[in-house]
């Protein structure tokens, strides 16, 4: 039985166009924003599980670049450490070539100032965002470097960082505060190499290599450098602890490689784990397109076959109205 007044069959088309039309508009929010969970509402456990999973994507972003930083502390000082090795190297062959009879040891020597020269330079150009691992004229250094390498959440969710620590007295080559702190600088006892070598009496036999640029000195050593006075005695002193510096810089450099080596791993490791979180706040709380553009196209369809039985439910009042009236 039809009623003019009260429409049924309109009623509840309206009430089924009604669910769809909040259907298709969550729909189309979720296509336009790209996000199934966008807000708290709309699932409290997984937007809660995705927000602090975003805040460790965050913090590994700012690790990435702190690493970038530290990376690039090492590499201006492994660079410079290469530099020095090489150099102490050369000064190293130009002693052992002045010990050959008829060398001219004041040419020989000249050669060796100017290397001597490159080392004060390379030392302290050696600097990278105020910090230079190799040169030092404090009184009080700060010989403790580190870089933050990782964080790590509790299960109470409490966070910590990680370092990779670094000891830059390793590579501390001139230090113009007090020159026995640097490799280059302080004292190498020569009678610790060669027992049978007797450098005569006027001599001491602790030596070495430079002086830095402000003429500091240790207390009780001499320069290495050489005359047409120096004996093969002395020559072979200065051979001996120069060969003693280069092995100390060759270690300290080759702890510097290590220590690139572990950051560009952490690097790499921290850049794969910051994706794999990505992918995972996608699968948590991202709009899966395909399944989201087949559910907005069926809804469409049902809004328009919604609208069509409205209008027929209205049609049919219309009808019975018109055939009251004719009666």
């Amino acid at each position: 039985m039809s009623n003019v007044t009260t429409n049924p069959a309109a009623s509840a088309a309206l009430t089924v166009l009604r669910g769809i039309n909040t259907d298709l508009g969550v729909v189309q929010q979720q296509v336009s924003s790209g996000f199934r969970i966008a807000t708290a509402s709309d699932d409290p456990t997984y937007w809660s599980m995705a927000t602090t999973m975003r805040s460790d994507q965050s913090s590994l972003s700012t690790i990435t670049d702190a690493l970038g930083l530290g990376s690039s502390k090492v590499d201006t000082a492994s660079t410079a450490m290469d530099t020095v090795v090489s150099l102490l190297t050369q000064i190293q062959s130009k002693l052992v070539s002045a010990k050959e009879p008829g060398t001219d040891k004041d040419a020989v020597n000249a050669d060796i100032q100017q290397l001597k020269n490159q080392l004060q330079s390379v030392t302290q150009s050696a600097s990278f965002s105020g910090e230079n691992w190799l040169y030092n004229t404090s009184q009080h250094p700060s010989t403790q470097q580190s870089v933050i390498s990782n964080f790590t959440r509790g299960a109470g969710g409490q966070v910590s960082l990680t370092t990779i620590g670094y000891d830059s007295s390793q590579t501390l080559m001139i230090d113009t505060a007090d020159p026995s702190r640097g490799l280059l600088t302080k004292n190498v006892d020569a009678s610790s190499f060669d027992s049978s070598s007797t450098s005569g009496s006027t001599t001491a036999r602790n030596y070495y290599l430079l002086a830095a640029d402000t003429g500091t000195t240790p207390a009780g050593g001499t320069e290495i450098a050489i005359s047409s006075s120096t004996t093969d005695d002395q020559l072979t002193d200065m051979i001996n602890v120069t060969n003693s510096l280069l092995k100390s810089a060759t270690s300290a450099d080759s702890t510097l490689g290590l220590m690139k080596s572990n950051i560009d791993d952490q690097s790499d490791y921290i850049s794969k784990l910051s994706d794999a979180i990505k992918s995972s706040v996608g699968d948590l709380v991202d709009t899966n397109m395909e399944e989201a553009s087949v559910r907005q196209n069926a809804l469409q369809t049902a809004q328009q076959m919604g609208i069509q039985a409205l209008s027929i439910a209205n049609s049919m009042a219309n009808k019975v109205l018109i055939l009251l009236q004719s009666k």
